[in-house]
């Protein structure tokens, strides 16, 4: 209901018209903000004018019929270790200033203002979340996931195995979704997860298990494995006549782990020898080596020594003006594979071959034995055959 009143009063001494108009009227939640003025009209001396009066804008209250659940920051993701805010409001005017939240596992709702905050949260914060007005009139809720990603790497840290041992290595991944799994050995990336069945030099290294959650951004997660590998000091001399004729070449072939201590003598003098060349120590092998030009028979000795063990190995070598059989250096790992290749392949090849002739002696063998079974059945036919006859002519003869 609309209702408009007027007023007008005259000044007596003056003579000028008061008018007053008032609206009176029910409003809405509706007419929230809603701009309100008035027009006079009135006629002058130059014809009629038309004034409007600044509108007004009226503070409408009105009670709260829903309330909303939030959680800031609005993010499509939570994981653990977020500061996250549940904002609860009312559309009322005023809005409400108290609500009550309730939290997983709480049965009792916890009164705050418009806003609860939540700190570093867990995986245990998952759940369904509600808020009410303080009379539990009106209620909403949502639903909070709290992602999580755990990694476990056995063995971890730093490590010392032998070489030839076994070490299992795993890299176990819990998480709240899908998560992709990336192993790097020494900053580069491995096609495949490690796995050691006879350990050996080339394998040691620092190894970095790392896992991403699919669609959760930040939440990366690595552990490291630095695996020493040691082993105590092989040694392989071989020497070789160089092409001048005039010297040799003596090289100890070394492997051992942490580097063996290189150390060459003259057997017999017990003299040392300090002019040597070493390669470089490459996945716990390496190289020294002497060129001598001896005027007599002599042995050289090779001495490696580590914090495992001391080895010592002993190579004789002609005079230069004797020709001896000159030893190939040792070739590398990938040529020997390559060789250990083909001696299988030729292994395989002469045993298929002998098995062959052994089947196929098997077949004569029986072909044979069947041959000479038939003609003694032929034999035994025709011998039959030739008494019979025999036989029948004898016969003949008594007759006649």
């Amino acid at each position: 209901v609309v209702v408009i009143s007027l007023q007008k009063t005259v000044d007596k001494s003056t003579g000028l018209f008061t008018m007053t108009s008032s609206l009176q009227y029910m409003p809405t939640k509706e007419d929230a903000n809603a701009k309100f003025s008035c027009i006079v009209t009135y006629y002058g001396p130059s014809g009629q004018k038309t004034i409007q009066s600044e509108p007004a804008v009226f503070d409408v209250h009105y009670p709260t019929e829903k309330v909303t659940i939030q959680v800031l920051p609005q993010s499509s993701t939570i994981k653990e270790g977020d500061n996250i805010t549940l904002k609860c409001s009312g559309n009322g005017n005023p809005p409400p200033q108290e609500f009550l939240f309730y939290i997983p596992g709480e049965p009792e709702g916890i009164r705050s203002s418009d806003t609860y905050l939540m700190t570093d949260v867990r995986r245990n914060a998952t759940g369904e979340y509600k808020c009410s007005l303080t009379d539990k009139s009106m209620m909403d809720s949502t639903t909070i996931t709290v992602h999580y990603l755990d990694l476990q790497l056995t063995p971890s840290g730093e490590v010392t195995k032998q070489i030839g041992e076994a070490l299992p290595v795993s890299c176990t991944i819990s998480s709240s979704r899908n998560a992709t799994v990336l192993w790097i050995k020494d900053n580069t990336r491995m096609q495949t997860s490690p796995s050691f069945s006879s350990l050996q030099y080339q394998d040691a290294g620092n190894y970095i298990c790392e896992t991403t959650l699919q669609e959760v951004e930040g939440l990366k997660k690595r552990k490291t494995l630095k695996l020493i590998v040691e082993g105590k000091p092989q040694i392989k001399m071989t020497k070789k006549t160089n092409t001048n004729k005039m010297s040799k070449t003596i090289i100890c072939h070394v492997e051992g782990f942490p580097k063996p201590a290189v150390q060459w003598t003259v057997t017999g003098s017990g003299s040392i020898i300090n002019k040597t060349e070493e390669t470089k120590y490459v996945n716990g092998k390496f190289s020294s080596k002497i060129v001598i030009a001896p005027e007599e028979n002599v042995t050289l000795t090779c001495i490696a020594e580590n914090q495992l063990e001391r080895t010592v190995t002993s190579l004789n070598v002609s005079a230069i003006s004797i020709p001896e059989y000159d030893e190939p250096e040792d070739r590398n790992d990938d040529n020997s594979e390559k060789v250990n290749d083909q001696a299988k392949l030729i292994v395989g090849i002469v045993v298929g071959l002998l098995l062959a002739a052994l089947v196929a002696g098997v077949v004569y063998w029986l072909y044979v034995k069947k041959s000479k079974t038939a003609s003694k059945h032929v034999d035994k036919d025709l011998g039959n055959i030739e008494e019979n006859k025999k036989l029948e002519e004898n016969n003949h003869k008594s007759e006649t």
